[in-house]
């Protein structure tokens, strides 16, 4: 599977962006999906994950409630919604795929970077 992200851009605190990822290949429904980011000088971290179905998702503590992932099968993409941007949200995003009954996401896209000033 390959992945193209986009969406990213300069926001203001308080305001909302929407990313998207778009999955190529046939086999879509046989990974879950997440979203991680780097922030500059730091490591990647967590911030989303819905499974194949999108029946179930989990957050970071840090976006909960600011944050929603969702996924369009039909359409082979994964979206993460981020509203009450902060500054401390900037970072380069990045989905990535789960295959299912594995721990580890072994397909990432190239990143989009968001930046939130204050």
């Amino acid at each position: 599977v390959q992945l193209q992200a986009s969406g990213g851009g300069l926001v203001q605190a308080g305001e909302s962006l929407r990313l998207s990822c778009a999955a190529s290949g046939r086999s879509f429904t046989s990974y879950h999906m997440g979203w991680f980011r780097q922030a500059p000088g730091k490591e990647r971290e967590f911030v989303a994950r819905i499974t194949w179905s999108g029946s179930s998702t989990a957050y970071a503590d840090s976006v909960k409630g600011r944050f929603t992932i969702s996924r369009d099968n039909n359409r082979n993409m994964v979206y993460l919604q981020m509203n009450s941007l902060k500054p401390e949200d900037t970072a380069v995003y990045y989905c990535a795929t789960q295959r299912i009954g594995l721990a580890n996401y072994d397909s990432w896209g190239q990143g989009t970077l968001v930046t939130v000033s204050s």
